[in-house]
């Protein structure tokens, strides 16, 4: 018999839609991790990107039959109620503190793998200091995209999110995504060229990763 964190989230949903309990469980623990990265990657504070995981989450549970598999998937749907509450935090707020270090494991596992290292591995000191600056860069940058266009950046180049899921999750046309991630990847490259120092360390990282991402897209 197949248990619940076996399912595909659509049925998750279902299930749960149903009454099952155990679903919606299996389907939070799934996503409640990548929600709250996006709310964080969004915003930089930790307050906001728990509340905003929360109410996505409250959201569900109050009007599930919302989800429509043919505008995307579970995932995309969950990405755009979150994203919707964000941005309702960001016009009232209008301020946010500092990213915390530590929730960038993506961009940081992505240098690894080019470096021919893994979490774990013996490397050199000054090697983990250069890469923690980069991050730290890349974080910094990001926060201070628009949000149109951070937030494809967050889906996209973080997250791996597919430009139709992206595409369902902020409500836009395929090419619109596709516009607005190139737009926002030469902001962040020419941020990152301008920062000092090892600004341009910074932005050939960003556009190694960025590349490797592309490929894999289009394999």
């Amino acid at each position: 018999m197949i248990g619940p964190n076996e399912l595909p989230d659509d049925e998750l949903l279902r299930r749960m839609i149903a009454g099952d309990e155990d679903a919606f469980a299996s389907l939070y623990r799934r996503r409640q991790g990548g929600l709250y990265r996006f709310a964080l990657q969004m915003t930089g504070s930790t307050a906001t990107a728990e509340d905003v995981t929360q109410e996505a989450f409250m959201t569900l549970i109050r009007d599930p039959k919302r989800f429509d598999a043919d505008r995307g998937s579970v995932s995309a749907f969950l990405f755009g109620i979150a994203r919707n509450h964000i941005l309702r935090r960001m016009q009232v707020e209008r301020a946010f503190v500092a990213m915390p270090e530590g929730h960038e494991e993506e961009f940081a596992t992505s240098m690894k793998k080019r470096a021919g290292t893994h979490p774990g591995a013996t490397e050199n000191p000054a090697e983990i200091l250069t890469r923690a600056e980069t991050i730290d860069r890349v974080r910094e940058a990001v926060l201070t995209l628009p949000a149109t266009y951070r937030e494809v950046v967050v889906l996209c180049d973080l997250h791996e999110l597919s430009y139709e899921d992206v595409a369902a999750a902020i409500g836009c046309a395929l090419g619109t995504v596709r516009s607005r991630l190139h737009r926002a990847r030469n902001l962040l490259v020419s941020k990152l060229r301008t920062s000092a120092p090892n600004g341009a360390n910074a932005a050939a990282e960003l556009l190694t990763v960025i590349n490797e991402r592309a490929m894999r897209r289009a394999i």
